[in-house]
């Protein structure tokens, strides 16, 4: 979409970030999103974004809208979900680190495409009961992912349907196929599989990192350390209580090795008693003999016989 830059002032600040902006979406696109301001107001913005790969959202197409205040990049975006997809509602605003809700974390250097990243980054996280936030069960959200493929919502005025029509052509061409509906498992069955992958990753040290063609992404990986950060967390006490559950084996050779070898040393040790007990009664022999030639007064017979 060619947007008519002349009638906006590029004088003021928000109007001039956001120009920039759209030049930079337009000379360097995304596969995983796709946004595009409303000639008619350009805080006004119609997106899409692609679900993260091996989750329940791989290969949905989600759109939405931002909202960027006056006071743009100053001030926060505020984000609406408009396809249904299990993880946020629809036609609220939704509250996360970096929209308005939480204008403290707020970056100026952010942009919308840093906040796009961040979102799909968001999407398979734990809701956590916040304000706009959805947490669904994993085949209901497949089936979700499915269905946004068919065709792309209807909202607003027909500039609004164009735009929204135009990304989704873009993101489908884009987007993988939706894989096999997720096989239903118990809790258990879930826990272990959770675990096997945890200590997967812990052994792999391997970091998944985002794909974004801008370096402008790097506030927002930041707060993503901080998510994978409590994952991390959760592998260590994983892999302290299996190097607990593996040190009674250990104690348990190391109280068998002293075993072998007292029996290695018993036949000495029962020589050696002999001989100290002969010994023993030699010594006693002696000494009686010693007492009954002194008693009996035979040192001085042999001593006058020699």
């Amino acid at each position: 979409m060619a947007m008519e830059v002349e009638k906006y002032n590029k004088k003021n600040t928000a109007v001039k970030r956001i120009l920039q902006e759209v030049k930079e979406m337009q000379s360097n696109p995304s596969d995983d999103f796709m946004a595009l301001p409303l000639e008619e107001n350009i805080l006004e913005w119609q997106f899409a974004i692609l679900g993260p790969r091996d989750t329940e959202f791989e290969g949905g197409i989600y759109h939405g809208r931002i909202q960027l205040p006056a006071e743009y990049p100053f001030k926060p975006p505020a984000f609406m979900m408009l396809t249904p997809n299990g993880r946020f509602e629809t036609q609220t605003k939704i509250c996360l680190s970096i929209s308005n809700y939480h204008p403290e974390h707020w970056q100026p250097s952010w942009s919308v495409r840093t906040a796009l990243v961040a979102l799909i980054a968001f999407m398979p996280t734990n809701p956590g009961g916040a304000l706009g936030s959805l947490d669904c069960k994993k085949e209901e959200r497949c089936a979700l992912a499915i269905k946004s493929r068919e065709a792309p919502p209807k909202y607003g005025s027909p500039e609004r349907q164009k735009i929204i029509e135009e990304i989704h052509r873009y993101m489908l061409s884009k987007a993988p196929p939706v894989p096999a509906q997720l096989p239903s498992t118990t809790p258990e069955e879930n826990s272990g599989t959770e675990d096997k992958e945890s200590e997967d990753n812990s052994s792999s040290n391997a970091t998944p990192v985002e794909d974004g063609p801008n370096p402008e992404v790097r506030e927002e990986e930041v707060m993503e350390e901080v998510h994978e950060g409590h994952v991390e967390a959760a592998v260590g006490q994983l892999r302290v209580g299996l190097s607990l559950s593996r040190q009674p084996e250990a104690e348990a050779q190391v109280v068998e090795r002293p075993k072998t070898s007292a029996k290695a040393q018993k036949p000495m040790d029962d020589r050696l008693l002999t001989w100290a007990a002969v010994a023993l009664t030699v010594a006693i022999v002696v000494l009686l003999v010693k007492k009954f030639v002194k008693s009996h007064g035979l040192i001085g017979y042999f001593m006058d016989g020699s």
